[in-house]
């Protein structure tokens, strides 16, 4: 075996990453200068949170929905730098890369996401930016730099939020243009302690403030510059790495007290590397060929290191009108978003070329939100709206097979295909909160949408050594069709107020995914397995909960318990295939009872010390499986007994963060986090699994007297260990090429950095 005798690097400390540890630690260990001081990142960390998780701001201890949710002073103390910081550190809640194509999301809420990186695959975790949700979960896991806020709500958000959001929702609401001159810059460089892989470094910058009277403007930038934390065996390249840019102007018009009009435009380009995949021993025992690697380690040997690059253009508008009815407020949003993407990966993760895939993308969006929110007698408060969205979508996927076959390594066999989609849906959505007295709240909601879906597909098994181009229009369709949904999505709670500061509540809500298509088929010729319509999945849920703000405000503490019916669930049944590599079918695979708990909570120990914790609990099994999920000809029980995949049992994680104050040099913050989310199934057969993770995360930042200098040492996943964002089981022959293994991107391991903030 190539891989199997090399020499592994050390996992112990090298000098340069015991130092910044040791430092880590020590800053975490200092005893506070001034007890009596007043507290910093602490009292940052207890600020009120006012989310939009309802259609309308209001406190998160107020609101009767399980979501967690950071401002913008928690993100930068906190050193949130993605969404994937977050994957460990929510109770039930997964924000993981896929892996295949950098930035592409793979999210899980409650036991609920997608395996996939096929971007008809509606997602069931709603990703909303600046109000507008985003239809592929593609370029969606971005830097958090001048983001206002983050809510991850956890559950159903059918009534408000529509379809597809049966996991849940994220938001993500940038800060808009303000009414003082602000300046804020920020530069970071990191990297692989152990020796290999080159420097990350980051650069970032926003302006902004009033033009005239009535017109604010703000201009962010972001540069990344990443050489790669890997370092690739068959190369000597250090890999996975890339260049990213942005840029994001907006304007904040407000013409009278009345009306405000934000307009932001963003364009993205992503230049970056394919993963880094690595070929370990699959499910049934089968070790890759000819290199076969450890999944606890980070090595991995590809001849083509392959590419990812992207380029987004995103435009909102949003419109808030004050009026005199109900003495509310009118918004409406617009969203316009164009993305193309094209990539190429190494699948077979050998140093040899067996099995190559890559793909072009073509997705562009509108939407428009039409909302109006109010209070009536003091009694009832009112949300309801109009919604519209539409997508047009090109994908195209091709396969180079058994390449090592031939003189030069050119493919000996080919495979192109994929597909268009069109996609509208129209949605009214209303909402009332009824006072029955001063301490019972009746929430009340519903939505309807009606959806179709028009579908060409090009299977890629039909189109054997004919390449051909789907965005380009030049390959035949053997799929065409087309299908609608409606539906009703109601809930139904009430919230129970203790005190000022303590509420239950419960609520009874349903979701629904919208039926859909695989635009990446590979199997023709059987009746059984098409490319759809796939019915529509339907989750019925059941909560209770309770928050609290206790201790004059220095103890938050939140607690939910739910059960979750999950009818006709959609898959993507992932699987090896000697023909195409890997094949993936979607189907209603099955039926599931689900049902958790989630405790979360913020907790002031000392003047300056500060404790943040969580636990999660997921309980989730098949009622009725609808496919033969083991592939063993028949469906029974075996089936049944199957984990879901990533419904991860339990996942928990606890932080410190204390302030040490320095005089007239400032104050310090020293920070250390554990996360810890168990072992899952990756693939429905139960195959391809996901290592349990333990994530040790720490910080110092310097802060200078002014506040206008911040200067940190960070360190991420400072145990080192070795994880994947998927495990996708390789055939054991391409052929007659023997193969075996499987396809699994690795994450980084140990990081450390230096990061420097200046803001006026």
């Amino acid at each position: 075996m190539i891989g199997n005798n090399k020499g592994k690097r050390l996992r112990g400390l090298t000098p340069l990453s015991a130092a910044v540890s040791a430092a880590l630690m020590t800053g975490i260990a200092l005893p506070s200068m001034a007890q009596n001081a007043p507290s910093r990142t602490k009292s940052v960390l207890l600020e009120e949170v006012v989310v939009s998780a309802r259609k309308r701001d209001e406190s998160m201890q107020d609101v009767p929905v399980a979501i967690q949710a950071f401002n913008a002073d928690q993100i930068d103390a906190l050193k949130v730098r993605d969404l994937t910081n977050l994957t460990v550190g929510m109770p039930n809640v997964s924000l993981d890369d896929v892996g295949t194509v950098k930035g592409t999301a793979n999210f899980m809420i409650r036991g609920l996401g997608v395996n996939s990186s096929i971007p008809s695959i509606d997602p069931t975790v709603g990703i909303f930016v600046d109000g507008v949700y985003l239809g592929i979960n593609y370029g969606v896991i971005m830097d958090t730099f001048d983001l206002e806020k983050i809510e991850v709500l956890r559950g159903p958000q059918g009534t408000l939020f529509g379809r597809n959001v049966t996991g849940g929702a994220v938001l993500i609401d940038h800060k808009k243009p303000g009414d003082e001159f602000e300046f804020s810059a920020r530069g970071a460089v990191d990297g692989n302690p152990n020796g290999d892989g080159g420097l990350n470094s980051y650069a970032m910058a926003s302006v902004g403030g009033p033009v005239i009277d009535t017109l604010a403007a703000k201009v962010n930038v972001y540069y990344n510059d990443d050489e790669g934390w890997f370092e690739n065996d068959f190369t000597g390249n250090d890999t996975a790495g890339g260049k990213q840019k942005m840029i994001r102007p907006s304007i904040a018009w407000n013409p009278s007290d009345t009306l405000e009009l934000v307009l932001s435009y963003e364009y993205a380009d992503l230049d970056m590397d394919g993963p880094a995949s690595q070929n370990h021993t699959n499910g049934l025992g089968i070790p890759g060929t000819p290199t076969n690697y450890s999944r606890r380690d980070f090595d991995f040997s590809n001849d083509a290191e392959g590419f990812a690059d992207s380029t987004t253009k995103f435009l909102t508008s949003e419109v808030n009108w004050n009026v005199g009815f109900g003495d509310g407020l009118v918004t409406n949003i617009f969203g316009w978003r164009d993305y193309n993407g094209k990539s190429f990966s190494d699948i077979d993760s050998q140093p040899v070329p067996v099995f190559h895939a890559g793909s072009f993308i073509e997705a562009e969006q509108y939407s428009n939100e039409l909302r109006y929110t109010g209070r009536f007698n003091d009694k009832f408060n009112v949300t309801t709206g109009l919604y519209y969205y539409t997508n047009n979508l090109k994908y195209s996927e091709y396969r180079d097979l058994l390449g090592v076959l031939t003189p030069d390594g050119s493919p000996a066999q080919t495979q192109d295909g994929g597909g268009r989609q069109t996609t509208d849906s129209y949605a009214w959505f209303g909402a009332v909160d009824y006072d029955l007295t001063e301490s019972w709240v009746l929430n009340l909601g519903v939505n309807y949408t009606y959806e179709e879906k028009d579908v060409k597909v090009a299977s890629l098994s039909a189109n054997v050594n004919s390449p051909c181009n789907v965005v380009e229009g030049t390959c035949p369709y053997d799929f065409i069709d087309d299908e609608n949904w409606s539906n009703w999505s109601p809930k139904v709670g009430a919230t129970y107020i203790l005190s000022d500061d303590e509420i239950l509540y419960g609520n009874y809500s349903v979701g629904y995914r919208s039926g859909g298509y695989n635009l990446r088929n590979t199997i023709v010729g059987n009746p059984e397995i098409t490319p759809g319509p796939l019915k529509e999945e339907e989750v019925s849920n059941w909560e209770a909960g309770y928050k609290g703000t206790l201790f004059g405000g220095m103890t938050r503490l939140n607690a939910a318990v739910f059960y979750t019916d999950v009818s006709d669930m959609q898959r993507e049944i992932n699987l090896a295939d000697p023909n195409s590599g890997n094949v993936q079918i979607l189907r209603n695979s099955a039926d599931a009872d689900i049902w958790g708990v989630e405790v979360d909570g913020t907790f002031s120990l000392t003047d300056n010390l500060l404790a943040i914790a969580s636990v999660g609990y997921i309980d989730a099994s098949y009622s009725k499986v609808k496919f033969d999920l083991n592939g063993d000809g028949v469906i029974d029980n075996k089936d049944k007994d199957l984990d879901l995949p990533r419904a991860t049992k339990w996942t928990y994680s606890v932080g410190l963060n204390l302030d040490t104050e320095l005089g007239s040099y400032g104050y310090m913050t020293s920070r250390v986090s554990y996360a810890y989310r168990d072992d899952s199934a990756y693939t429905d057969n139960n195959l391809g699994t996901l290592d349990s993770v333990d994530m040790v995360d720490a910080g110092i930042d310097y802060h200078t007297s002014n506040d206008k200098w911040v200067i940190s040492l960070y360190g991420r996943n400072l145990l080192d260990k070795a994880y994947t964002g998927n495990d996708t089981q390789l055939p054991a022959f391409v052929g007659p090429v023997e193969l075996g293994g499987s396809f699994s991107p690795r994450i980084k391991g140990r990081t450390v950095g230096l990061e420097v903030t200046y803001q006026m």
